[in-house]
This record gives C-alpha cells, structure tokens and sequence, in this order.
C-alpha cells in the first residue's frame, strides 16, 4: 500500500464530517495492518493540504485519534500509530454486548443505531 492516505481522499458530499471521515479511515488502516505501530502519520498541515481539507480539521481527526489511543501525537516526532493489541477485542466485546441487549429489548438495528449515536455525541 502507498503511504497513508494514498488516494483516498475523504468525500465532501456524504453526509459524514470530514474529520470523522479521516478519523474512521485511520482506525480502519491501523485495525487493518495497513498502518503498523509506529508507523507516523502525515504532518497536519500537510496532509490538510494533500486531501485538500482545513488544517483543523485533521487537527480534530488527530485529536479524536488520539484521545481513543489510536494515535498519540510525539512533539516534534510528530503522530504516531499506536499498537492495537486489547484495545479492539474489549470494543468488540462491548458492541457485542450492546447489540445483545438492542435485540433482546425488541430494538431494530436502525434504533440501536440511533441510540448509540446519540450516546457517543452526548459524551464527545
């Protein structure tokens, strides 16, 4: 793979902020294997200016990243990808038990849907 972000370019017109856009892209790289631990990303003003987006941002993006350890930002090393190891599988089992209780209390995926959205807005 190309270095991040390659050619992906985040999409101005699908209803989905651009920073949560870059934000799930990097999450999906690093869950991937396709951005290793270590590996550092772009310089936000760089990358701002690849992807033809405002340095604030990949600012917010990098900042979301990191506050969910998934990047953390090193001074003048600048941002790095951190290891993934039991971070994912207690994610994985938290959204299992979510679901679990969605289904079990009659919710429909699009209701369960709303419910979480709401509730990662209202703590973010």
């Amino acid at each position: 793979m190309a270095a991040f972000p390659g050619s992906w370019r985040p999409k101005q017109d699908n209803g989905v902020a651009l920073f949560e856009q870059i934000k799930l892209r990097v999450v999906d790289l690093a869950d991937g294997g396709s951005l290793p631990a270590g590996q550092r990303l772009p310089a936000v003003r760089a990358l701002a200016m690849e992807l033809d987006v405002a340095p604030h941002t990949v600012a917010r993006a990098y900042k979301e990243l990191e506050a969910a350890a998934v990047v953390e930002t090193r001074g003048r090393h600048g941002t790095v990808v951190l290891p993934r190891d039991g971070r994912q599988q207690q994610l994985q089992e938290a959204a299992a038990a979510f679901a679990e209780a969605a289904r079990g209390g009659g919710l429909s995926l699009k209701d369960a849907v709303r419910l979480f959205t709401a509730a990662y807005e209202e703590r973010g």
